[in-house]
């Protein structure tokens, strides 16, 4: 285990805004080969992305989720697809830190460089046996598993009328990938299918999230810096919305700079249309306040992890809720640019159906369904108890 040569957040978020272009030369490819290509993959690793969360003591840069979510919110305005794997597997180091740092070991100790996939599906069944589980399932929607040695997979331990639900860490022998990612939006992120037929997974290599919820992670042991006191959903959450705000940045860009020389079938010029005038503003607005939230938020919890204090449950039903909200409003605001397009944003030579239908993807992933979280902490406003436990 050897440190890595500390790099500044700031020469990071600079990195990944430089590769914007590559991106989205590569964008409509990788759509249509249904994955990222190991030439994004590869750029990304070599840029030190995938160690912004990853423990020090582990080769990362245990940075803030700040520094994560720019550098994400950037790589959307490249590729969507491309920042949703980013998020995705770059946050998995995170819970890594939590586990008992045997499973660190067993990940990290040749390669420190190792990436890691996961679907936290709770489609998986454990049988406890001497020294850890039998593990057995089908999973779907696992980001850029095709590019990761080692995998976190959702299951319920015995009776799944428990809920006892634990995440698995599993090597990549131990499970197979399904080709099945044919899909309207999101495309370049390969999120194949994922089966697991009766494996034994040590209990070291097996994380319960009620102890995250509880404040009980044995990986605290060795990784006891302020980062991995964050709550483990607040960062997890947001990295399927920080994605949609660099998107719904880049739709905004590639409609000024079209929309602003654009002259209608009627012979009105589009930057004279009051609903495109309306569109690109509301969606000025929307980023800079999405943006602002998402920088507070974290500001405010990396206070109370600092101080080895817990937020109170109303703040993280709040922020959980804030989180969820981010999709729908890009979605919404993305709507009102296409309408305004015309007929020409079909066309593949504009990005803007592709990252239309990213969004429209996005909205869909269950993190981001904003009227269940908003049901939560309505619920607890109104005095009720607090229906959510992971928050």
């Amino acid at each position: 285990m050897a440190e890595k040569i500390q790099v500044d957040g700031e020469q990071l978020i600079a990195r990944a805004r430089a590769m914007i272009p590559d991106l989205a030369s590569r964008a409509n490819q990788q759509a249509r080969d249904r994955r990222l290509s190991s030439e994004t993959i590869e750029a990304m690793k070599e840029a030190g992305f995938f160690r912004v969360l990853q423990p020090k003591r582990w080769g990362g840069y245990e940075m803030s989720p700040r520094v994560f979510a720019e550098i994400q919110i950037a790589l959307a305005e490249g590729d969507m697809s491309t920042a949703w794997v980013y998020g995705v597997l770059g946050v998995h180091p995170f819970q890594l830190a939590l586990f008992d740092d045997r499973a660190a070991a067993d990940v990290w100790g040749k390669d420190d460089g190792v990436l890691i996939a996961s679907t936290y599906m709770p489609t998986g069944r454990a049988t406890p046996v001497e020294d850890g589980f039998r593990f057995t399932g089908k999973w779907k929607f696992s980001s850029g598993s095709e590019h990761c040695d080692w995998i976190l997979l959702g299951g319920l331990v015995g009776d799944p009328a428990d809920g006892d639900y634990r995440t698995f860490l599993l090597p990549r022998s131990d499970y197979r990938i399904e080709d099945a990612w044919h899909v309207m939006g999101l495309k370049g992120t390969g999120s194949q299918d994922i089966v697991v037929e009766d494996v034994f997974v040590p209990a070291y290599r097996v994380h319960d999230l009620r102890a995250a919820y509880r404040d009980e992670n044995p990986g605290w042991a060795v990784n006891s810096g302020p980062l991995y006191r964050v709550p483990f959903v607040q960062v997890f959450s947001r990295v399927v919305s920080n994605g949609c705000i660099g998107a719904l940045q880049a739709m905004l860009d590639a409609f000024l700079a079209y929309g602003s020389k654009r002259i209608g079938t009627t012979g009105s010029p589009t930057s004279r249309d009051p609903d495109a005038q309306r569109a690109v503003t509301e969606i000025a607005n929307a980023v800079d306040e999405m943006k602002l939230v998402l920088h507070r938020n974290f500001e405010v919890l990396e206070g109370y992890a600092e101080r080895r204090e817990q937020a109170p449950t109303n703040l993280r039903l709040f922020y959980k809720h804030q989180s969820s909200l981010v999709a729908e409003r890009a979605l919404e605001l993305a709507s009102k640019l296409f309408r305004s397009a015309g007929g020409h944003g079909l066309y593949e030579t504009m990005p803007l159906g592709r990252i239309y239908s990213d969004l429209i993807a996005a909205r869909q992933h269950v993190s981001n369904q904003s009227q269940v979280t908003a049901r939560n902490y309505g619920a607890v406003l109104l005095g009720l108890d607090n229906p959510d436990m992971q928050v």
